[in-house]
């Protein structure tokens, strides 16, 4: 799948106004940043953060399994210079059982400098899930398409917002120049649950019978930002 927009991949702002939550997402409830780095001459920049899921489960898959999230730890590195955002994803919450990997990746168009390349990859591997693991993989693809379809939306979303506010341009990264660091929300409202240490994991897609272990590609894709 190869779509185009007229994104300049200067415009990271438009990902992390995402965080700490998302009201384009509503199953995504929360997020804390854990770790931020800087490098000295500002052109990389990273954060981890660990986000929680309502995942859209049966009632009963949820009380057999013991809880109303699901985490997943994001890791984002920005780095200016090569002008690329590359983002990784895995669950936290039942890892011992579903493992999700998804990783994602900004890039400079090959044929215009101005756009914007999009890739995104994702696997599942469930080991087992109470009996529950071909729900449990019907309930993962359904996420996953549906994250596919609002990606676009959500990014133009918050473009516009950039644009409404004057925004529209961020200069290049050079040496003699540092960039500003990205608005990164580290706090949470009262009302969002806490991210406390629990057994869970991100994208509620885990589990096989016990015996084996079944690996599967959601999707791989390539957008082209145009």
């Amino acid at each position: 799948l190869i779509q185009r927009f007229p994104i300049p991949v200067e415009l990271p702002q438009a990902y992390e106004r995402r965080f700490p939550t998302c009201h384009l997402i509503p199953m995504f409830v929360a997020s804390d940043v854990v770790n931020e780095e800087t490098s000295e001459d500002g052109s990389t920049q990273k954060i981890e953060r660990r986000c929680a899921l309502d995942v859209d489960a049966p009632r009963l898959l949820k009380r057999i399994a013991g809880v109303d999230y699901v985490y997943f730890i994001q890791k984002n590195t920005l780095n200016r210079k090569e002008r690329t955002l590359h983002i990784e994803s895995h669950n936290e919450t039942f890892s011992n059982r579903v493992v999700v990997h998804e990783t994602c990746c900004y890039s400079v168009h090959p044929e215009n400098e101005d756009w914007t390349c999009f890739e995104q990859t994702a696997s599942l591997d469930i080991k087992s899930f109470f009996g529950f693991e071909s729900t449990v993989e019907k309930i993962a693809m359904k996420q996953y398409a549906s994250s596919i379809k609002k990606g676009k939306e959500i990014i133009e979303y918050y473009l516009k917002e950039l644009d409404d506010e004057g925004i529209t341009h961020v200069p290049r990264w050079s040496p003699f120049s540092h960039s500003l660091p990205l608005s990164s929300p580290t706090s949470l409202s009262t009302n969002q649950p806490e991210l406390g240490i629990v057994p869970a994991d991100s994208n509620v897609l885990q589990g096989l019978e016990g015996s084996g272990i079944s690996k599967h590609c959601l999707h791989h894709l390539s957008f082209t930002s145009e």
